[in-house]
């Protein structure tokens, strides 16, 4: 095992006293402990002279964790040894912005614009530059750059730069000719103008610009008419810094480079410690990586004030269900719930975790909030179904057959629905006809689905038509051959038709993956054969 890290280990690295943290390191890293693995590099790193490779693994994984001191450590080496990636040198700019040092912000700028990869945007640098130091104006700045094509979002920069500098009815105008806040880009983008111009006392104007029918907006409008100022002004150089690197790491995370779209995302978090859509991209990247902790750890950084707090809670609810923790999860989602601007999604959340945990009774009441807060009118065939469904688990059934029945009423052509409800119906040996109606349309919408072929063989089967049966459940097992409920479906049919040991081999096919009750119904069939009691509901 020695020999094989020792061979792993960059060329400088391989000191002996440097190995177990080296090691240590290299087994974080591939367990996706970015906490650890930083650290493991930066010791490692602190007692051996330049080693690049060795430098740089430190370097990205303390910015991927948001290790701020471990990343200007593991940087500083990088660039002592003249081997700095180029997005590296937002950290150093967040530094000297932070310190009100221009002078070394103008000299980091520079070499921004010499490693050429974000030149593009050196115009934005040089007006915020000019905005935190005093030195010009730096809205003239901007739109000079913009005039000749240099530069990359000037429209939105323009707007937060009128803004941030008292010039409010053209900062107005200008994000309101960005377009309508159908965007979660525009959505941020009304909240910070709105915010700014709250703290100036603007209250009207900022309530204008966030009037349209969004969480994040009723949130802040609920705070603005407390008199209660919004989080989220971009009122200096950091702030402005960090809406352009947020708005570049979704763009390149979109492209598929999420290394470097983390990196970015952790700098705008540097930039703004309290702007929470960077902490939202952060942890959306993290949760594609499955950095699941790392991305519930940076949705914490969110503020209860903050407009975007209760999509945070969501999102954290998410993560924890997806993680397999369910009952913080629940916790997470129960506090989102008893909010003022609780939402439609925010019951179907609960619901989802309530049904993860078999509380299905709960889970039924959640969704029935769910349709309350759209408006029974408004509430689309999915709400009806998944209050319907949970209703069914929850042995509700009268209430549930009324839920299912408005699901395909408002969804005549969704297969789902369709299916969902015939089979309900079926397995209760009711409305029979109906039934049959409802799963037959299912099949001719979705004549591939091995589950809907299924019910359909099941409803013949259930009639008594079982030469009509067997052909169709035999359709549904090839398409999907470990299914355990269409396996014991067709075995059935079999015995029923005296073909005795091809009922045996399908339902021993089922018992492969079925569970619970199906398990034991299976087995008792294997030893005694089909019985009323044994027979699949």
């Amino acid at each position: 095992m020695a020999a094989a890290l020792c061979v792993a280990m960059p060329a400088q690295a391989n000191d002996i006293s440097n190995l177990a943290e080296y090691a240590r390191a290299r087994v974080a890293d591939a367990s996706g402990e970015l906490d650890t693995a930083a650290r493991g590099y930066a010791a490692a790193l602190a007692g051996v002279p330049f080693d690049e490779e060795l430098a740089t693994r430190a370097y990205r994984r303390a910015v991927a964790a948001g290790d701020r001191p471990l990343a200007l450590q593991a940087a500083q080496n990088l660039r002592e040894g003249g081997a700095l990636p180029p997005d590296a040198q937002f950290l150093f700019l967040a530094e000297a912005m932070q310190e009100g040092d221009w002078s070394e912000a103008k000299r980091i700028r520079d070499r921004i614009e010499e490693d050429a990869l974000f030149d593009a945007v050196v115009p934005l640098l040089d007006a915020w530059i000019a905005y935190g130091s005093g030195e010009g104006d730096p809205v003239a700045i901007l739109r000079a750059a913009s005039a000749d094509g240099d530069t990359a979002y000037a429209d939105e920069h323009n707007a937060l730069l009128l803004l941030a500098t008292g010039r409010y009815d053209e900062g107005i105008a200008a994000v309101e000719a960005l377009g309508a806040p159908d965007s979660a880009r525009i959505l941020r983008l009304r909240l910070a103008a709105a915010a700014i111009l709250a703290d100036h006392r603007r209250r009207n104007e900022a309530l204008e610009l966030i009037s349209a029918d969004n969480r994040a907006f009723g949130r802040a409008r609920a705070r603005l008419e407390r008199r209660r100022d919004i989080p989220g002004a971009v009122d200096s150089a950091s702030a402005g810094m960090a809406e352009m690197l947020i708005r570049i790491s979704a763009e390149i995370n979109r492209r598929n480079v999420p290394t470097l779209a983390l990196s970015l995302s952790r700098y705008a978090s540097m930039f703004a410690p309290d702007n929470a859509v960077a902490w939202l991209v952060t942890s959306a990247i993290l949760e594609a990586e499955e950095q699941y902790g790392t991305a519930i750890e940076a949705l914490e950084r969110i503020d209860v004030n903050d407009p975007f707090y209760a999509d945070a809670l969501d999102a954290r609810a998410r993560l924890l269900a997806e993680s397999g923790e369910e009952e913080a999860a629940l916790a997470v989602a129960l506090q989102n719930a008893d909010g003022r601007d609780v939402s439609a999604a925010d019951w179907q959340r609960l619901g989802e975790l309530y049904t993860s945990l078999d509380r299905h009774d709960d889970a039924a009441d959640a969704y029935g909030e769910a349709i309350e807060e759209l408006g029974e009118d408004a509430a689309p065939w999915s709400a009806w179904l998944l209050y319907g469904g949970a209703l069914v688990d929850a042995g509700r059934w009268d209430a549930a057959k009324e839920a299912l029945d408005r699901s395909v009423t408002e969804a005549e052509d969704e297969a789902i629905a369709l299916n969902y409800y015939g089979y309900a119906l079926l397995e209760r040996r009711e409305e029979l006809d109906r039934a049959e109606e409802l799963i037959t349309r299912a099949s001719e919408l979705q004549p591939n689905s091995a589950s809907i072929t299924d019910s359909l063989g099941w409803v013949y089967y259930v009639r008594g038509d079982v030469d009509r049966a067997i052909p169709v459940l035999e359709r549904a097992a090839l398409g999907d051959p470990d299914e355990p409920t269409i396996n014991e479906h067709l075995g059935d049919a079999y015995w029923v038709a005296g073909r005795r040991r091809e009922a045996r081999f399908a339902w021993q096919a089922a018992l492969v993956t079925a569970e619970d009750e199906a398990a034991e119904r299976l087995r008792a069939k294997m030893d005694i054969g089909l019985t009323a009691a044994t027979q699949s509901p």
